[in-house]
Formats: structure tokens, C-alpha cells, sequence
């Protein structure tokens, strides 16, 4: 019987994981999630990894994230990343730096679209879950502009069938007094807020990797886009 449960365990476990492994999460994100303007313990990623330290299973979280990084550097960058975290799951929360360059909105816009789609798909065939992170421009951009631009975290999740969070922001941007003096990055105050953004689609993935399709409903999420 003994071994029999030992072969059950082994046979469950995410690829690449021995037993009493943890699997790994890993951000890769810009600011946003880089603790910009706070100390690194007060940002949203470290609330985070105290939260799944202690979850059934347990996770082990990286912080791969830049401040001013674009989907364009991330791009470069998340090959090696993942060959050495070897993560089961990766959020990705970039855009906001491609949005605030200024160069021609079309071009910005197209070469976004395809620098997520090709994050998503790096991570996908290292065998990882993905979570994206939408996000908004602030209004002064044009209301044509940052609706085109918040539509491609929609059209990426759907054409890649990954879960999304549609605004990472929600409950902060619009709170001046969460929001740094430039008005663009959250203060230590707002991190349990976007946490918590976070974790309603979040909680699921990390209770019920896709490698143990038996946690699920017939091996599937339901995500709404």
C-alpha cells in the first residue's frame, strides 16, 4: 500500500518536480510589481509570496521584474529566465512602459500585441500556466488609443486561451491617495489591493496547477475575457 501512495504522489506531481519540491511562481513584470518608490518587502509580490508559502501545496515565488521594462526587454530576457526558475506558473504584467514611449501608437500597439502573445507562448511550451495582467493608459492619452490598447490584453488571452485579470489597477488608479505623486505608480498602501486583484483569479491556479488535471472540472478553468 505504502508503495502504491508513493507511486500515486510521484505520478502527480508537476513535471520536474521531485517529492517535497516546491513549484515555482514567477512575475515578470516592470515597476508595477518591482516595489518602485517602497521597500521590496512592502510590494505586491511579497505579500504575495508570504501568502503561498503556506499554501496547500506550497509555492515558491520569483520576482522577475524591472522597473521601466518593456514587453520588448522582457522579451529578451524570459528564455533565460525561465531556464533557470523553471517555473509552473508565470504572471506577466507588462504594457504599461510600451504605452507611455511615445512612439507611433500602431506600432506601439502592433508590437505589443505580438511581444505578449510571444511571452505567453515561451511560457506555455515550457509547460507553465500563465496569468496576464490588463491594464489601462491613463485618459489624457485618448479615449480611441487606450481603449485599443487595454483590448489587446483581451485578444491575447482569448487567442492563447490563458487567464486574465482584466485591470491590474482596479480600486487604486482612481484613488489619488493610493497612487504616488506621479500618478502612475501605486504607494506601499495600495499593494494589498492589487494583491488581492491578483488573487481572485489567482487562488484557483495555485490550488490546481494544470499538470493535476483531476483538481479540476474535467481538467478545465473557465476564464472570462
Amino acid at each position: 500500500m505504502k508503495r502504491l501512495l508513493l507511486l500515486f504522489a510521484l505520478l502527480i506531481l508537476p513535471p520536474g518536480l521531485a517529492a517535497g519540491e516546491r513549484p515555482t511562481l514567477m512575475v515578470l513584470g516592470d515597476s508595477l510589481s518591482a516595489a518602485y518608490g517602497f521597500a521590496e518587502e512592502e510590494g505586491w509580490v511579497a505579500l504575495l509570496e508570504r501568502r503561498v508559502a503556506d499554501h496547500d501545496p506550497p509555492w515558491r515565488v520569483v520576482n522577475a521584474s524591472i522597473s521601466g521594462d518593456t514587453t520588448r526587454g522582457a522579451l529578451t530576457r524570459l528564455p533565460r529566465a525561465l531556464e533557470r526558475h523553471d517555473p509552473a506558473l508565470v504572471i506577466i504584467e507588462l504594457g504599461g512602459n510600451d504605452g507611455l514611449r511615445g512612439v507611433h501608437p500602431n506600432q506601439m500597439l502592433d508590437e505589443m500585441r505580438t511581444n505578449l502573445t510571444e511571452l505567453v507562448r515561451l511560457s506555455l511550451e515550457h509547460g507553465a500556466d500563465v496569468l496576464l495582467l490588463g491594464m489601462h493608459l491613463p485618459p489624457n492619452y485618448g479615449s480611441h488609443f487606450t481603449e485599443r490598447f487595454h483590448r489587446i490584453y483581451h485578444d491575447v488571452a482569448r487567442e492563447m486561451d490563458v487567464s486574465l485579470v482584466p485591470f491590474f489597477l482596479e480600486g487604486v488608479a482612481e484613488d489619488r491617495a493610493l497612487m504616488q505623486p506621479d500618478g502612475i505608480h501605486p504607494t506601499a498602501e495600495a499593494q494589498a489591493r492589487m494583491l488581492e486583484n491578483v488573487w481572485e483569479m489567482l487562488e484557483e491556479m495555485v490550488s490546481c496547477p494544470s499538470s493535476v488535471a483531476s483538481c479540476t472540472n474535467n481538467g478545465q478553468r473557465t476564464t472570462d475575457y
